[in-house]
């Protein structure tokens, strides 16, 4: 039975610190890369990395080349070549991994300085790519298609492609499966100082969301909430929403000094690495003050929506294949009636949608160390969308044990938020599903009635 009550807010932990990934980390993320380079019988990996399209460089390097482009070049030995542009020659000494260094003019900004001008080629073959027969090729994401030869499609910008062609006889492959991908990907799990590290984003996502619901008030400016959503200088891992009424009005994406009315839906979302926090409902303070053709938005769309979630939070478990999962929402929530299509569920880190293991049919399962966005999009011909996206961990009783180890802090934020999860929003959550998010389930479709939210 889904209610909707006058419920206290969840817990919110400020001053908490970033955590560093430590070099043992670091050295672990690079054994399990060269073990699956073995396994997959590649000679070398050539990782590609520009600001958006990073996370499997920085997975090695602890950085991403910002506004330029970079490459790690990865031998199966263990060696490491990065090329790197004007402005990031001094990153290759701050790499987690030793590098080689090599500059690359072309991947910096236009009209600078081309000096120490040498092709891609002859980078390539300063490498070692000429000698190799198999070279695995790594942009930021794999390709599932049907109908498509997927180890032959390229993410990456013609040039590269093309000077590594022109450079080595060798095989080309998309490789970043060995990353993402799979039941194998070598990013797809976490250790406990992972876990820490990542967990910063998901409670800062979290508290900033919980912040700008508080401050909902009609007349406010959405650049207001805008501000609200940014935190600690943070990079954002998705263009922050704060959209009051119609949203892409002239294609705009972004706050505007647009006011809040009473009766508009509004949409809010903010992610950092590790998690994205993300609410939809109405500039109202109850039932009575929905739109004439949706005076039913409750029971239509919300009140369906936020059972799923709880559905989601109490079946998800360690060694489910992802399609029982999918099979599962889509039984609790049918798709046609409710309109979603995209993946219930999928993993993130640095990056804000990784891969997911969660579709129809997939037998990859989940596993401890898994970091997962709860992200379940109906869409319902006529009625304002709902949202509660939020992040959590799996975590068997092992890796549950080294985060109260090493992390007793992080450990203390755990039991305090599967305690609300449990006891004042009625969501059995199991011991294995660790919340990262302050605001995992709670769910408020009024955002002037600022006690009241679903519980089962």
């Amino acid at each position: 039975m889904i209610q909707l009550q006058t419920i206290p807010a969840p817990r919110t932990f400020t001053d908490v610190a970033p955590v560093s990934l430590t070099d043992a980390t670091l050295l672990e993320r690079k054994n399990k890369v060269l073990a699956r380079i073995n396994e997959a019988g590649y000679d070398a990996l050539v990782i590609y990395a520009d600001k958006e399209h990073g996370s499997n460089f920085e997975y090695l390097t602890g950085f991403v080349p910002r506004f330029e482009e970079g490459l790690l070049v990865l031998e199966k030995s263990g060696a490491a070549t990065a090329i790197l542009g004007n402005e990031n020659l001094k990153m290759a000494r701050h790499s987690r991994i030793p590098v080689t260094l090599r500059h690359c003019p072309f991947f910096s900004l236009p009209n600078q300085p081309m000096d120490n001008e040498i092709s891609l080629e002859s980078l390539f073959r300063e490498a070692g790519l000429h000698a190799h027969d198999r070279i695995g090729v790594v942009g930021w994401k794999m390709f599932t298609a049907a109908g498509a030869d997927n180890r032959q499609l390229f993410d990456l910008p013609y040039l590269i492609v093309e000077a590594l062609k022109n450079s080595t006889d060798a095989t080309l492959e998309n490789a970043a499966h060995l990353f993402i991908g799979g039941e194998n990907g070598a990013r797809i799990t976490n250790n406990e100082n992972e876990i820490a590290h990542y967990e910063y984003g998901a409670n800062l996502a979290s508290t900033c969301i919980l912040n700008a619901m508080d401050a909902v008030e009609p007349g406010m400016r959405e650049t207001e909430l805008g501000a609200l959503l940014a935190a600690e200088g943070q990079y954002q891992t998705v263009v922050t929403i704060a959209a009051a009424g119609q949203r892409f009005e002239k294609a705009n994406f972004y706050p505007t000094y647009k006011k809040l009315e009473r009766g508009q839906p509004l949409s809010m979302t903010t992610g950092f690495k590790g998690g994205l926090s993300s609410r939809t409902g109405f500039v109202i303070a109850d039932e009575s003050e929905l739109p004439d053709s949706q005076k039913d938005y409750l029971d239509r769309v919300a009140k369906p929506y936020f059972a799923a979630v709880a559905s989601w939070l109490e079946q998800i478990k360690i060694g489910m294949p992802g399609g029982e999962l999918y099979a599962h929402i889509e039984q609790v929530l049918n798709k046609a009636q409710y309109g979603w299509h995209l993946n219930p569920g999928h993993l993130s880190a640095d990056e804000e949608w990784m891969s997911s293991p969660i579709y129809p049919g997939s037998a990859e399962t989940l596993k401890s160390g898994m970091i997962l966005q709860l992200d379940i999009i109906p869409s319902v011909p006529g009625y304002t969308g709902v949202s509660a996206e939020e992040s959590v961990a799996l975590a068997d009783q092992a890796l549950q044990e080294k985060i109260q180890t090493a992390y007793p802090a992080l450990w203390a934020r755990i039991t305090s938020r599967r305690a609300y999860i449990r006891e004042v929003l009625n969501i059995n959550l199991a011991d294995e599903v660790i919340p990262l998010s302050n605001t995992v389930g709670y769910l408020r479709p009024f955002l002037l009635a600022k006690e009241m939210a679903f519980t089962c």
